[in-house]
């Protein structure tokens, strides 16, 4: 609701306006955040090191691809918008027409807001989880808030753009290339969560001796704890098989008029797991 304009308290007249002005304003919004990124970049360099900063250098990268592909976006979108209009007017000026057709105008505006607004989440969601304040869902969700505005914005244009457009072509090839940055970003973040997440499980650098001791014998507990369950679900696995060769040997005698015997259970002791020596 907040994206939408509000038609009933702009002018008609004023629609043509507006969307030279929400179209500029999106490419303000995105050269900015470009900036951001690159300012994020430095800073993550002189504040991280090693896998952090390996982490941290893929995802504001892929950042920094997915905002010059809604860059070019923003470009094209803004010169079909004009072939559309000067082929479209005919003897009335710019701002008639837009005027003339304020539904679809209202959709351009609408759809031009969501782009930049997504790319601004986009960069604050990107500066939180540099710096460890943010969740890297965030930075999933608003790449798929991305490529949603994209679709809108390109489904705008194309209602009034004729289809031989060269103009429409490049949209939807800016679209398609904005999809797949968006879905770099994604998979970027997905692979930095696990290094971070296994990195962090796996660090025991700055544990002291006792503290190293006793996550030793905590582990050795649950390391018993799982392999009880796991001997307990072999059993409990056998006694299932055992049932299913008694129906099943059942269920043959029976169609063979008792020629057929069932099929020997297995021996619970195969299923058995060796037991593993214990650290003293």
């Amino acid at each position: 609701q907040e994206l939408r304009p509000k038609s009933l308290d702009i002018k008609q007249e004023e629609l043509g306006d507006m969307v030279e002005k929400e179209m500029a304003s999106t490419s303000e919004a995105i050269e900015d955040a470009v900036r951001r990124i690159e300012e994020m970049m430095s800073q993550a360099r002189n504040e991280s090191s090693g896998v952090k900063l390996e982490v941290n250098e893929r995802i504001l990268n892929s950042c920094t691809d997915l905002m010059k592909a809604i860059r070019l976006l923003v470009t094209t979108s803004t010169n079909l918008q004009k072939e559309i209009v000067e082929s479209g007017r005919g003897a009335a000026t710019t701002q008639e027409f837009y005027a003339k057709n304020s539904r679809w105008t209202e959709g351009l505006i609408s759809a031009s807001k969501a782009v930049g607004w997504g790319a601004t989440q986009l960069v604050e969601s990107a500066d939180r989880v540099v710096l460890h304040t943010g969740k890297y869902e965030e930075l999933i969700v608003c790449s798929h808030e991305i490529a949603a505005s994209t679709a809108q914005l390109v489904a705008a244009s194309k209602v009034k753009a004729e289809k031989s457009s060269r103009n429409l072509a490049r949209l939807q090839e800016c679209s398609r290339n904005v999809n797949e940055m968006a879905a770099n970003v994604v998979a970027s973040t997905k692979s930095g969560q696990e290094q971070i997440e296994e990195k962090d499980t796996m660090d025991f650098s700055g544990m002291s001796l006792i503290k190293l001791k006793k996550e030793e014998m905590e582990t050795q507990v649950k390391v018993l704890e799982l392999e009880k369950r796991l001997e307990g679900e072999r059993v409990r696995l056998g006694e299932l098989r055992k049932q299913h060769y008694v129906l099943a040997g059942g269920c043959d005698a029976a169609a063979e008029d008792g020629e057929a015997r069932p099929a020997p259970a297995p021996r619970r002791g195969i299923l058995k797991k060796p037991p593993i020596a214990q650290k003293p």
